[in-house]
């Protein structure tokens, strides 16, 4: 039996049937051009033999001191490979509508806590000969940076290369991120600092008073920040890289900066057609990679939690651009500066009102922590393989919950840019309308840096 740490054990604990807590991704394979049509399920068959399944992919919630919480994780002795990989088809023509809807339904379901907490899914039918993945893994079991690192490593940029690597196969990459080594002595030993908060509390409190840090509780309540079913709908786009670098270059910003913006300007425009914008800016909760340059990747990844002004209120897509650029720059600035204990202690205190969105009547209130997230997770820079199929799109999905009925996660795959969307399916009607609404805010901000 392993001992779960805190956060394993807050996101089993917080999880109900309208909140699932698992993150996933959609990907879409070409392959390749001599393929014949059971390409797909050859494949299939193949990922079946992958029978030597990691001790990771091996565990399940184990309730100790009789239905008080899920303490620890025991390891199923046999896995069903048949239950946790399975092959589907869309009903022609087999379009993204279809598709969407599919990966939807899957994304609603909770997974089973009587096995180990993941599912794949191969699906087929897709018109011009692709199929897709869809994989969910419990957020108790790895984060999106894992999960996501865990997929590159199952590809390769080889297209000749035939070797099939199931992710459930793969050893523990050198201190994940998600799990550092003894994450209970590292707890025991910074608890003194985290009690007392000391240094964060003071640079918060200086950051405050200085402008640079923008406040939780400071959001006005939207349509998004209300209580939420368990039904998921699902949203998908891509955009050239080129395109974001070249309004990057622009303006001086950042690639994340712009993505914030394209979010922001489909918010605007979301919210402006149905008449439910409010005067004040939305905030985004932004994770954001706390290591410095100098360290080797496999020191793995810590991430703080910002707050960003979205400059939803201002209509000029310039200057809503160069209104986030600043909010995130003066965020990273307090961040950067703190030993990296002090910075997850500053994260901690930011986000400590978020508890709030789960009391009854907190909609009422007239702000609320924030409106969503928005996430940015690098992704393979070239393009990459898997037994010559090439990974096409590859689109992360993540995790609504009450007060935040959707969510916005975005990663790069080669030369694209890959926009995830979930929300609740009857909190967010046409939610696909956002992927139109990001097109038109990457055109109008190139019309306005050219």
């Amino acid at each position: 039996m392993d001992l779960l740490n805190p956060i394993d054990a807050i996101f089993l604990a917080a999880e109900s049937r309208e909140h699932p807590m698992h993150v996933g991704g959609l990907q879409i394979f070409e392959p390749p051009t001599d393929a014949g049509a059971d390409f797909a399920r050859s494949l299939y068959d193949e990922l079946l033999t992958a029978t030597d399944v990691r001790p990771r992919f091996r565990r399940q919630p184990r309730r100790i001191l009789g239905n008080f919480s899920s303490m620890v994780w025991s390891h199923a002795d046999r896995i069903d490979l048949g239950y946790h990989v399975r092959r589907c088809a869309l009903p022609a023509p087999g379009g993204d509508k279809e598709l969407l809807d599919l990966v939807g339904r899957l994304h609603s379901s909770l997974l089973d806590r009587h096995r180990p907490l993941w599912e794949g899914r191969l699906i087929e039918g897709l018109a011009g000969d692709r199929f897709a993945v869809y994989i969910k893994v419990h957020h108790a079991l790895m984060d999106g940076v894992s999960a996501l690192r865990l997929l590159q490593r199952t590809l390769t940029e080889d297209p000749l290369d035939t070797r099939l690597r199931a992710p459930w196969t793969l050893g523990r990459a050198e201190r994940e991120p998600n799990e550092p080594p003894n994450v209970w002595d590292q707890l025991r030993k910074a608890a003194p600092r985290l009690i007392t908060g000391v240094g964060a509390s003071a640079s918060a409190l200086r950051a405050v008073r200085e402008g640079r840090l923008e406040l939780p509780m400071s959001a006005p309540p939207t349509m998004f920040n209300v209580p939420i079913g368990g039904a998921r709908s699902v949203a998908v786009g891509s955009i050239p890289l080129e395109r974001i670098h070249a309004v990057r270059s622009a303006t001086g910003t950042t690639v994340n900066d712009v993505v914030l913006a394209l979010s922001a300007a489909a918010l605007r425009a979301y919210l402006l057609e149905r008449n439910a914008l409010p005067d004040k800016p939305l905030t985004a909760m932004v994770p954001v990679n706390l290591r410095s340059a100098a360290e080797p990747e496999s020191d793995g990844n810590m991430v703080a939690a910002l707050l960003c002004n979205l400059g939803t209120h201002v209509a000029d897509p310039v200057l809503r651009l160069q209104t986030i650029s600043g909010s995130m720059r003066r965020s990273k600035e307090v961040f950067t500066q703190l030993p990296r204990l002090e910075a997850i202690a500053l994260s901690a205190l930011l986000l400590s009102p978020l508890p709030l969105v789960f009391v009854p009547g907190f909609q009422s209130l007239p702000r609320v922590p924030f409106n969503l997230v928005i996430s940015n997770v690098p992704g393979p820079r070239k393009p990459v393989y898997v037994h010559g199929a090439r990974l096409d799109r590859n689109y992360p999905l993540s995790i609504p919950f009450d007060g935040q009925a959707m969510n916005i996660t975005v990663t790069s795959t080669a030369d694209n840019l890959d926009f995830g969307i979930v929300g609740c399916r009857r909190s967010v009607p046409r939610l696909a309308d956002l992927v139109g609404h990001i097109e038109t805010a990457l055109r109008d901000l190139e019309r306005a840096t050219a």
